[in-house]
C-alpha cells in the first residue's frame, strides 16, 4: 500500500475514534469524562441516571451513527462505479423510496378501521419491519430487472421509475392521512440515529458487515466494470452475476439504514467525491475500506452538530447531512458539467 494511503487511513481512523467519543460526550446532559469512562468500563457510579442516558442512549447513537454512514457510503461508492455515474446514490434504486412506502403504510393506514391490526404495529419494531420489507421488495424487483436486462443505464433509468412510483403511493396516502398520522411519517423522514436501540443494533450490525464484505469481495469486479462493461467481458467477468452481486450489496445497505434510521441524504452520494479527490485512486481495494471510515467520520460529525452542543436543542439528522453534502453535489455537477 502507498505510503500516502496509510498516512490518510491513520489519519482517518484517528478521527473516527476521538468523534466517537464526542459524539457520547455531548448531550443536552452534562456528564463528566471521567465518569463516561468510569461507565463505560463497567464501574459502579452513583448517578444511576448518567449512566442510563450512556448505555441506552448515546452510545447506540453512536455505534448506529458509525455503522449508517459505513453502509450509505459504501452503497453510493457501489453505485457510482457500477452506473460509471457521479451522481448515484442509494437512492438510484428506489431501495429507500420503497421503505418510505412501507413506513406509510403503517403509520398513514393504521387509523382506519379497516386496517385497524396495523395499529399494533406501529412501534419501533414494525416501523422497521415495514421498512425494510418495502425497500427488500424494490430490491427483488431491480434484482429480476437486472438479470433480464444488460444495459447499466436502463436499469438506472428503471430504478428511478420504480422510486418515483412508490414516492407517488406515499403522496396519495399523504393526502388521506390524518394529522397525527402524517406527523409520525414526516418525523420519520427526518432521519435520526438516536431511535435505535440495542436489539435492534444485534441486526442492523450483522447486516452491514456482511453487506460490506461482499462489496469488498468485489473489489476486483468493480475496479474492471470502470473500463467498461465490453472490456470486462473481454477480461471473463460475468457482468450480469457481478451487477447482481453489487445490486444486492447495496440493496442490503441501504434498505437496512433506512428501516432503522429513516431515509439518511446525501452521504452515499457525497463522501465517494471526497474520498476519491483526497485518495487519488480508483483502485475499490483502496476505495472501499476509505470510503466506510469517510462515511463513519462525516455521519458521527453530522450527529454531534444535530444536537446543537450547548443548546439542548436537537436538529433533524437530514437537515445537517444536507447543508454537509449539497456544497459537494454542487461541485460535482460544476466539475462535470457534461451532466
Amino acid at each position: 500500500m502507498n505510503q500516502n494511503y496509510k498516512y490518510y487511513f491513520f489519519i482517518s481512523v484517528v478521527l473516527v475514534v476521538l468523534l466517537f467519543v464526542l459524539d457520547i460526550l455531548i448531550g443536552s446532559v452534562a456528564i463528566p469524562w471521567d465518569t463516561t469512562l468510569n461507565i463505560l468500563i463497567g464501574k459502579s457510579i452513583e448517578n444511576t441516571a448518567w449512566k442510563t442516558i450512556l448505555i441506552d442512549f448515546r452510545l447506540p447513537k453512536a455505534i448506529t451513527a458509525l455503522f449508517a454512514g459505513v453502509a450509505l457510503s459504501v452503497s453510493g461508492l457501489q453505485m457510482q462505479t457500477l452506473f460509471r455515474n457521479s451522481l448515484a446514490g442509494p437512492y438510484v434504486l428506489g431501495v429507500t423510496s420503497g421503505a418510505s412506502m412501507g413506513v406509510a403504510l403503517v403509520l398513514l393506514v393504521s387509523s382506519y378501521s379497516g386496517f385497524i391490526v396495523l395499529s399494533d404495529i406501529t412501534g419501533s419494531i414494525g416501523i422497521v419491519g415495514a421498512a425494510f420489507t418495502g425497500g427488500m421488495l424494490v430490491l427483488l424487483l431491480i434484482l429480476w430487472v437486472s438479470l433480464r436486462i444488460s444495459n447499466n443505464t436502463t436499469i438506472l433509468i428503471l430504478g428511478l421509475m420504480f422510486g418515483h412510483f412508490t414516492n407517488a403511493i406515499v403522496g396519495v396516502l399523504q393526502y388521506f392521512s390524518q394529522a397525527q398520522d402524517l406527523k409520525g411519517f414526516i418525523i420519520w423522514s427526518m432521519g435520526s440515529f438516536g431511535n435505535v436501540v440495542w436489539n435492534e443494533l444485534f441486526v442492523l450490525i450483522p447486516i452491514v458487515i456482511v453487506a460490506f464484505i461482499i462489496a469488498y469481495a468485489l473489489s476486483k469486479q468493480l475496479n474492471i466494470l470502470l473500463l467498461g462493461e465490453s472490456y470486462a467481458k473481454s477480461m471473463g467477468v460475468n457482468v450480469t452475476t457481478s451487477r447482481f452481486n453489487i445490486i444486492v450489496s447495496t440493496g442490503l445497505l441501504s434498505a437496512s439504514v433506512t428501516a432503522f434510521c429513516g431515509p439518511v441524504a446525501f452521504l452515499g452520494l457525497a463522501i465517494p467525491h471526497l474520498v476519491r479527490n483526497t485518495f487519488v485512486t480508483a483502485d475499490h481495494r483502496i476505495l472501499i475500506p476509505a470510503t466506510a471510515i469517510w462515511g463513519a467520520m462525516f455521519a458521527l460529525l453530522c450527529d454531534i452538530i444535530a444536537q446543537l452542543p450547548g443548546t439542548g436543542e436537537t436538529l433533524p439528522i437530514n437537515a445537517i447531512t444536507s447543508i454537509v453534502g449539497a456544497p459537494v453535489v454542487v461541485w460535482v455537477i460544476i466539475k462535470n458539467r457534461k451532466y
